[in-house]
């Protein structure tokens, strides 16, 4: 026994004395979605980086996964997700029949997507970038991160300061140790009102998207029939409009997206773990291969096949599979649906990071699984605490397995929701390893400045453009309650909206004064503001704040009115201040956003 484990160390040595040891301040292993944003975001705030893809493309699901018609967040357009989209629309705008209307959904060709995303990290200074890496094992030793992975299929070492997992399963932070949760939370568990009364393990389905071509009219493009296949699974199709169904999957140069329910698929925890997916993985590829077979050869679409030129992959497939849910980590905070029907409920709405408005979304092949009746959905704040790891130090986790809720992870796991995510979560790790500092330690004002410097949108609105000269302001105001986001139905859709040309009320703003200064409740004593509070009562107040002569700070501002700060009403002391020019004059007067607010949003002393 004694030989056979000397004989192990002697062949282990050379190995282990020469593994390569990368060293990195962020290291960001998947390159999903939020993975690029991520890894993107931490190097351009001046930290070294390093983003790691067991695939060949960057995307995820969005690229690698064939998911590349996105229609949420258009609205909501911003930082590196505007970027992605911009670049995107610019690459195709001369291709014929493309929509470059605003708020028209993204669509790419995936090999596109993940070209896009590798020309703009290769541009990143601070990011390493390597494909083709998987990942062994996660672990924390004496502060840091280490790693090892396969680079050109040797192993390696990877250690670094600050972790994020952009995994699509939540694979790293399984490996470091992290507790994790699937399926249906119980409405105990979260006092969620939609949430059913017990807990159930149904997870959503998983999809194996096919992108497709129509070749020449009078081609014919056959592929061989598919082991384990079944004409019975695709029957369905027979009633139904293929024409269409094509048609609302269109991606640009004759191609289509199939995500169909024949190619949707009902899953379960085990079958998704790292030792199930493999043989699960295999057999649901052979029966999305077995739905263009039947297309082919049943329906009579002899010229729409497989483009090999697609992905690389052996059966040109896409890489991975498009998955909606898994398994989900225990935060600082986690996201509840109270959070985007009332975010005023709590605080969390102060440590936004990013913001989503992707419909709710329920795929599930089990009968049993509860059904939710969503109302109209606004668009949301996601917390800070939410991409951050309740126990362990320094690991971030994004995708599927950020802390939220079974409910919120149906609209947060779209992948346009999370590339913003992705960036706000890039932010929190440069935050920590610039600062040396771990995820205990958080300073959520100053990651919000950081993010929002970088053309994040941290409170959507459908009525204050970015364009706006003073959206930064809108925005700081915002995250501190003085003014509160407004929910307006509309139709079917809840718009989230500023009302700039509103009045400011006395009993929204005065609960918020007095937690933010330490004086406000000795001016509200004294000057007694009425029901509306008025431009004079504004000024009064940051008279009092800055100890500036009342009427030097009068005779300043009704010279500024209109030149400087190009207010549309009339400057007159009596009339009721409006919203817009509330939240200009209070950030740049009392500065209520450098009020220092901890992870739960409370105003830290």
């Amino acid at each position: 026994m004694v030989k056979k484990l000397l004989l192990i160390v002697l062949f282990l040595t050379p190995i282990t004395l020469f593994a390569e040891t990368i060293r990195t301040d962020v290291l960001v292993v998947g390159g999903t979605a939020s993975g690029v944003a991520a890894a993107i975001q931490s190097a351009r705030s001046q930290v070294k980086t390093l983003l790691i893809e067991p695939t060949p493309w960057l995307g995820g699901e969005m690229t690698a996964g064939g998911m590349s018609i996105l229609d949420a967040n258009p609205k909501l357009s911003s930082g590196i997700w505007a970027e992605f989209r911009k670049r995107v629309r610019d690459f195709y705008k001369r291709t014929p029949g493309y929509d470059t209307t605003s708020t028209a959904p993204l669509k790419f060709e995936p090999y596109t997507g993940a070209a896009v995303l590798k020309r703009i990290c290769d541009t990143v200074n601070h990011l390493t970038l390597k494909l083709n890496t998987p990942y062994l094992t996660a672990k924390r030793d004496s502060g840091k991160w280490v790693l090892t992975v396969l680079i050109d299929g040797k192993e390696a070492t990877i250690k670094a300061k600050v972790l994020v997992d952009a995994t699509p399963n939540g694979d790293i932070a399984a490996l470091a140790g992290a507790k994790l949760v699937s399926g249906f939370d119980s409405k105990q568990d979260t006092g969620e009102s939609l949430a059913p009364e017990t807990a159930s393990p149904i997870i959503q389905d998983v999809t194996w998207i096919a992108v497709v071509k129509e070749f020449e009219k009078n081609a014919i493009y056959l592929m061989p029939k598919p082991a384990e296949y079944d004409p019975a699974r695709y029957v369905a199709l027979k009633t139904k409009n293929i024409k269409k169904m094509l048609e609302e999957g269109r991606l640009p140069n004759n191609k289509f997206q199939i995500k169909w329910t024949e190619n949707t698929y009902g899953t379960s925890v085990a079958q998704m773990s790292i030792e199930g997916r493999i043989a699960y993985y295999k057999t649901l590829r052979l029966h999305t291969l077995g739905l263009v077979y039947y297309l082919q050869n049943e329906l009579g679409f002899r010229n729409i096949g497989i483009d090999d030129s697609e992905f690389p992959s052996s059966d040109h497939l896409p890489f991975i599979p498009y998955i909606r849910e898994y398994r989900r980590s225990i935060g600082q905070t986690r996201m509840t649906t109270r959070e985007i029907y009332t975010p005023y409920v709590n605080n969390l709405y102060r440590t936004s990071i990013a913001v989503g408005d992707a419909p709710f979304t329920q795929q599930y092949a089990d009968p049993l699984a509860p059904k939710i009746n969503y109302p109209p959905m606004p668009a949301y704040t996601v917390p800070l605490g939410a991409v951050v790891d309740k126990d362990i130090p320094n690991l971030v986790v994004t995708e599927k397995a950020m802390s939220v809720t079974h409910l919120v992870n149906a609209s947060t796991s779209y992948p346009s929701v999370q590339m913003a995510i992705g960036q706000g979560a890039g932010t929190v790790a440069a935050y920590c390893a610039f600062f040396d500092l771990n995820t205990k330690q958080l300073d959520v004002r100053k990651i919000q400045i950081e993010a929002t410097l970088y053309g994040s949108m941290i409170y959507p609105y459908a009525d204050i453009p970015q364009t706006d000269r003073y959206y930064r302001a809108v925005q700081q105001v915002t995250g501190t309650g003085l003014l509160k986001q407004v929910q307006e139905l509309n139709g079917n859709k809840m718009d989230v909206v500023f009302k700039p040309d509103s009045t400011v009320n006395t009993a929204d703003i005065k609960p918020i004064m007095l937690e933010t200064y330490t004086r406000a409740f000795i001016w509200f004593g004294k000057n007694k503001p009425a029901e509306t509070f008025a431009v004079g009562d504004l000024v009064s107040y940051i008279s009092d704040h800055t100890l500036t002569d009342p009427k030097t700070l009068k005779n300043m501002m009704q010279r500024q009115w209109h030149d400087y700060y190009k207010f549309k009403q009339p400057f007159d002391m009596q009339r009721p201040v409006t919203r817009y020019e509330f939240a200009v004059l209070v950030n740049r007067y009392l500065n209520p956003f450098a009020r220092s607010v901890d992870v739960t949003g409370k105003i830290v002393n």
